[in-house]
């Protein structure tokens, strides 16, 4: 079967090796080479960097949320300042999630604060409260199109619903069934030209209802411009994640864009590679520089230890980004970090972007290669070996 194109859109697989694929996905705004690391831009930005800076690091397609954006400033607003690629003044591709998730989970945590439930799914979509102020909203399946229709980016995603990773089967049997319901209903509802949409494959840690529901997304017509695999880094082991996922990434269909949503690590890139993944997205990177963090080739650097109060090396000698290639230090980072200076945490944002599309460069010219059992492998071992 040959998946539906939205005009302007295309994906074409130039290599595999193994499960591992390098291909190219064509957007309104230019091509996307895969695999590929989304940076999350959650408010209309990627926190504390330009756009500039962020194309620098090699992404060429970011991260909206609709959850936030829709609450703030609002659809409307955006729509009418051009969509959020003018708005953010982003030239490359991009891509909007549903808001499902942030409107369960911070909802829920806004409720816990006043003693109450403000969250409720049934066939109709999703009833919250804002976590800013306690208004209350209702997030639909076409209600998610429409918003991102008026967010106007490239890529849209369907509202689903993600069970944590230790609900019981009879709740990720539910959570699959109603994610396919609503499947269809974003398909049908009207949604702007030139804007696909993918949809979302979900089961937790039961492979059998992760095939199932892939095959069923995967045969409705009009189809998907993608499918995502979600539900997946919300609580269960990383082993068991790592394990689903190649049991069940390569069998999505072959002729679309497969997106592991939410994951991760850097090491979880390399095994969702692995098992057959083109594309990422995670707030880890930046959040993690916001907490000291960098991240890489030789693992984690917490910049906030007193054993770098005097350390003249940079994180990584070898790496090309602003922070390296200019020559911080490990101890002046550190001592921008404890005096609370944002320059340390632009600064290790730059590098953990900068990391995070070497590493997906890397993967693609080792596929391309034949090589991708040897980078994968190398790379792991030095993350085990550590800087020293």
């Amino acid at each position: 079967m040959t998946a539906p194109r939205t005009p302007g859109f295309g994906f074409r697989v130039l290599a595999t090796c193994g499960h591992a694929r390098a291909s190219v996905l064509t957007t309104p705004h230019g091509d996307v080479e895969l695999p590929t690391f989304m940076p999350v831009g959650t408010k209309g930005c990627v926190k504390g960097l330009t756009p500039d800076e962020v194309a620098a690091t090699g992404a060429r397609i970011v991260l909206g949320n609709t959850y936030h954006l829709w609450l703030r400033p609002g659809p409307e607003v955006i729509a009418t300042m051009g969509g959020l690629r003018s708005f953010s003044h982003w030239p490359h591709a991009m891509l909007t999630d549903s808001g499902g998730f942030q409107a369960f989970s911070l909802s829920t945590g806004y409720g816990k604060k006043l003693g109450e439930s403000l969250v409720k799914i049934d066939d109709s979509g999703i009833v919250f409260r804002s976590h800013l102020d306690g208004s209350k909203h209702h997030l639909s399946p076409e209600q998610a199109v429409r918003v991102q229709g008026m967010l106007g980016a490239d890529i849209q995603m369907q509202l689903d619903v993600c069970p944590s990773g230790d609900s019981p089967r009879a709740a990720v049997e539910a959570a699959v069934a109603q994610t396919t319901l609503w499947a269809k209903r974003a398909l049908k509802a009207p949604r702007p030209e030139g804007q696909a949409l993918f949809g979302i494959v979900q089961g937790a840690c039961f492979s059998d209802l992760r095939r199932a529901h892939a095959e069923e997304l995967a045969s409705i017509d009009p189809g998907f411009d993608g499918l995502a695999l979600g539900g997946f880094s919300v609580g269960e082991p990383i082993a068991r994640m790592v394990d689903t996922l190649g049991e069940v990434a390569h069998l999505l269909d072959a002729e679309r864009p497969r997106y592991l949503m939410g994951v991760g690590m850097p090491r979880d890139l390399l095994e969702g590679i692995g098992a057959g993944i083109d594309m990422f997205d995670c707030v880890l990177p930046t959040r993690n520089a916001r907490n000291g963090q960098a991240l890489t080739r030789f693992g984690r650097v917490v910049i906030k230890q007193a054993r770098y109060q005097c350390d003249a090396r940079p994180i990584d000698a070898d790496c090309t980004c602003p922070c390296c290639r200019e020559g911080y230090s490990r101890a002046y980072l550190r001592h921008l970090y404890m005096a609370g200076e944002m320059t340390a945490l632009r600064l290790l944002s730059l590098h953990n972007l900068h990391y995070y599309g070497e590493l997906v460069a890397g993967a693609r010219a080792a596929i391309r290669c034949g090589q991708w059992a040897e980078y994968k492998a190398a790379s792991l071992a030095r993350m085990e070996a550590g800087d020293g």
